[in-house]
């Protein structure tokens, strides 16, 4: 990165355009660490939402008024500005959802449904959240499919030989996390879906995480299935995407029924809408739609290769002050990871850690975040997570440092 463009970063510039920053916390100033659970929301996400409501709230698609239309022209637009944002090649290929967890959903109970059967094999891998873990079981106890995971090393990365081993003409779907949440890792996900693809298994990717860190391009992936949650990457809660090939979401049944997602509706038959209407079903999340495209726009103004540089100082300065503490263990030790650090401190359970860091005004985030069966494999009930995201300073971390020290003073 050019020392021009590193110039150019203006931290405090960027720090005034998030309101929340500007809290106290038990009398301290907020140092907000918990962005991989989600990221804070500048100002112009916020007056977006506030716009929306004041200007032309109605609902959208169905109404010929001006509000209605001017809605549908604002909701829309966001379709097309999430198709520019991970390089969909059309914007009927976007599909509104609640968050990742329901993108998930959506391609396990429909795709899943609709063409697994008895004896085939989904992969997953040992560092999945949650929510594409449930899923997957879900609809392989129904179809009678088999589950397997892709183990990891002890810094954190998924062993490729072992997935090489796991993939054969049985493997008919792989869905990996892009970022690991817990860890930070970056997955090699062009290899892996390059290789899924071989065996004629598709691909879903847990973007989440990779979002507010890195472009996107579902094209040069590859991806048959990349989703995404608009609160990680500065947008609002309760609005995510679905992207998918078309020839995979032409021939997937609509995962709801109801308004919006049809064509023609008798007691007798009823006919689907297209792409990308047949699987948004009902009045959707209009106003956090339209304010999404902010949080895009937001990012795309400082640039991701500036983002990325000023979150890797933030990396590199973490794990310096979290390897100088001779008790703390840092969990999540990839050569390629974005900028969270997990680590446990030796004696000290990871909820008191929490605690007494909030104590200073300090946000981070403890527990096992949604990935039980990754501590189990590290044998540990949690960690304590401090991620770092575009409006974070050195300072921030400094006073991480003097947290952890009040920690092991208290723990003594």
């Amino acid at each position: 990165m050019a020392l021009d463009t590193l110039l150019l970063y203006d931290i405090d510039k960027i720090r005034k355009d998030f309101p929340i920053l500007n809290e106290r916390i038990n009398g301290k100033p907020l140092v907000y660490f918990d962005n991989a659970a989600t990221t804070q929301k500048p100002a112009s996400v916020i007056l977006a939402l506030k716009s929306y409501y004041e200007t032309m709230n109605a609902n959208i698609h169905r109404g010929i008024h001006s509000l209605a239309e001017k809605a549908t022209a604002e909701y829309e637009l966001t379709r097309e500005k999430v198709r520019e944002f991970i390089n969909s090649p059309a914007s009927d290929l976007i599909i509104f959802t609640r968050g990742v967890t329901e993108s998930v959903n959506l391609v396990a109970q429909s795709y899943g449904r609709a063409f697994l059967k008895a004896g085939d094999e989904v992969i997953i891998s040992t560092m999945e959240h949650h929510s594409n873990i449930v899923p997957w079981q879900m609809i392989c106890n129904e179809k009678g499919a088999i589950l397997k995971v892709i183990p990891i090393n002890d810094a954190g990365e998924l062993l490729m030989d072992e997935y090489d081993t796991l993939l054969s003409s049985r493997t008919k779907i792989v869905s990996v996390v892009h970022v690991s949440n817990a860890l930070g890792t970056i997955n090699p996900v062009k290899e892996i879906i390059a290789k899924a693809h071989e065996v004629g298994a598709v691909v879903m990717i847990d973007g989440a995480q990779a979002a507010s860190h890195s472009y996107i391009d579902v094209q040069d992936l590859d991806a048959d299935f990349y989703a995404l949650s608009g609160h990680k990457f500065y947008g609002p809660t309760g609005i995510g995407v679905l992207y998918g090939k078309r020839e995979l979401l032409d021939k997937m049944p609509p995962y709801m029924g109801g308004g919006e997602m049809i064509k023609e509706v008798s007691f007798a038959k009823t006919t689907y809408n297209d792409l990308p209407y047949k699987f948004e079903a009902g009045t959707p999340n209009i106003a956090d739609t339209i304010a999404l495209r902010k949080g895009i726009e937001y990012m795309e103004a400082i640039g991701f290769e500036a983002i990325a540089e000023h979150e890797h100082v933030l990396l590199a300065h973490a794990t310096n002050m979290l390897t100088s503490f001779p008790d703390v263990k840092i969990i999540g030790t990839a050569n390629q990871k974005v900028s969270v650090c997990s680590f446990t401190i030796e004696g000290v359970h990871p909820q008191d850690i929490g605690i007494i860091l909030d104590s200073e005004g300090i946000a981070i985030r403890t527990g096992h975040h949604c990935t039980q069966p990754l501590m189990d494999r590290f044998g540990i009930p949690g960690t304590a997570r401090a991620s770092f995201a575009l409006y974070n300073t050195k300072e921030e971390v400094d006073q991480l440092g003097k947290g952890i020290e009040k920690v092991l003073r208290m723990a003594k």
